[in-house]
């Protein structure tokens, strides 16, 4: 589940909300071991993921880096270009 869980630093245009909400979800998720919360524990494992992805964006908003911003089309031509690499087929 984590591999789903992307950089979301130094990026141009910078994360969105839904990318933020995204990982965290996907955070909770895998520390909580399910990807759908039973009824029972529906509303905490969704408040976990607000606040998680609450401070992500206070952590994302405070990264200080001198390197430039990476170019998302650029980073995911990369990213299919490993995946071909990795799963192509003899």
């Amino acid at each position: 589940m984590c591999r789903n869980i992307r950089t979301l630093h130094n990026f141009e245009p910078a994360a969105t909300n839904d990318e933020v909400y995204a990982a965290a979800l996907q955070y909770v998720r895998k520390v909580s071991g399910s990807t759908r919360p039973s009824k029972a524990n529906e509303e905490v494992f969704y408040r976990a993921v607000e606040e998680i992805a609450h401070l992500t964006g206070h952590l994302l908003a405070g990264l200080v880096t001198a390197a430039p911003p990476k170019d998302r089309e650029v980073e995911a031509a990369k990213a299919r270009a490993r995946s071909a690499k990795r799963f192509a087929t003899a």
